[in-house]
């Protein structure tokens, strides 16, 4: 069931929205060369402690840990790991949410360390560029389908491809909530947006092919191919005449 939220609760919202823009804003600045996806993690844990909220990703559905760290070819749901060293010329997805007086944030930032293939660069460019051509006309009345195929049509025209075993969804309360949101369609289709959704977007593009292998970990999603892959997500408001970032 799609829930519509009131003026007071997306004020809520911007809350835990601004502090998980807040978590990643930090790892963004600590990110080095030699770090463990582990350090991050910790990272991340002090400061939503420290803020009074608590880390969404930690113990939901078992997860061990407070953020997804997913280096190169892993797609989604890395889990930080002591042994797992940042090397130079890698990229990091850190995927984090943040619960805040009963009200979730989710956001995800794709991090380049070091001297990073000119590949890798245009991948982590394209698929945020991916994220805003998706808002681009988001409005109360646009069909659900025109996201996807924002996403997919940028994406596929720069030579890289849509993840398709995996969407964005609904947030509120929860973390996962009604609808889910590809990032493939058709223009035009699915039901209507209204003012009130609150939405994560999340496009995740892949180097090569769009297959994607489930980790033996129950977690981790890596592409097929072992081609890289990056992540850029947001939650998003749905306004009378726009969107309204709330994680950014």
């Amino acid at each position: 069931m799609i829930t519509i939220k009131t003026d007071a609760e997306i004020a809520l919202m911007r809350e835990s929205g601004r502090l998980t823009k807040e978590v990643l804003d930090l790892i963004g600045s600590k990110i080095r060369v030699g770090m463990t996806t582990k350090d991050l993690d910790k990272i991340a844990y002090e400061y939503i402690t420290s803020c009074g909220a608590y880390p969404s990703f930690l113990g939901y559905s078992g997860y061990p840990a407070s953020i997804c760290a997913s280096v190169d070819d892993m797609v989604v749901h890395g889990i930080p790991s002591e042994e797992q060293v940042i090397k130079d010329g890698q990229i990091v997805s850190i995927d984090v949410g943040v619960e805040y007086n009963g009200w979730q944030g989710d956001a995800a930032r794709t991090f380049m360390v070091g001297n990073v293939s000119e590949e890798k660069k245009k991948l982590v460019n394209v698929t945020k560029e991916c994220f805003f051509k998706a808002i681009e006309n988001l409005k109360d009345g646009t069909p659900l389908g025109d996201i996807g195929y924002a996403v997919q049509t940028h994406a596929e025209a720069n030579g890289f491809s849509v993840v398709r075993a995996l969407v964005g969804h609904g947030i509120g309360t929860e973390m996962h909530e009604d609808p889910n949101v590809p990032n493939y369609g058709k223009k035009g289709t699915g039901i209507r947006l209204k003012k009130g959704m609150v939405i994560a977007i999340e496009p995740m593009i892949n180097a090569g092919v769009y297959q994607v292998d489930f980790m033996a970990d129950g977690w981790g999603v890596r592409t097929r191919d072992r081609k890289p892959s990056a992540h850029y997500e947001n939650t998003v408001a749905i306004t009378e005449n726009g969107v309204e970032i709330l994680t950014l």
